[in-house]
């Protein structure tokens, strides 16, 4: 895998983007015990260790903002999904940085 330097955006871009009413592609790929815990509402869910075989569930035609709880797993996830030609963006810091409360469903 040949390592390209990722687009990223901060939680607190997402969460204005979303509170300005912008439709976003969200993908969460904690576990999903962690999913239950609380995540981004509208955000879709497929576990890192699901995203090979289910990548194809995601538009490569649209951009879409990858998370899980510290940006580690998402940053993977973006590098993954980038040599399959998809627009992935890294949520840096993850959800352990998300300060709109409004926004998450537990």
């Amino acid at each position: 895998m040949a390592y390209r330097a990722q687009k990223e955006i901060t939680p607190q871009e997402v969460a204005e983007q979303l509170s300005r009413g912008k439709d976003l592609i969200m993908l969460d790929v904690r576990e999903s015990a962690e999913w239950v815990e609380g995540h981004v509402e509208g955000a879709i869910h497929i576990p890192l260790g699901e995203l090979m075989q289910r990548y194809h569930e995601l538009d490569s035609a649209e951009e879409i903002i990858m998370m899980c709880r510290s940006g580690n797993r998402s940053g993977l996830a973006c590098e993954l999904l980038s040599e399959k030609g998809y627009m992935a963006v890294n949520m840096k810091g993850g959800l352990s940085k998300w300060t709109d409360i409004n926004k998450l469903v537990r």
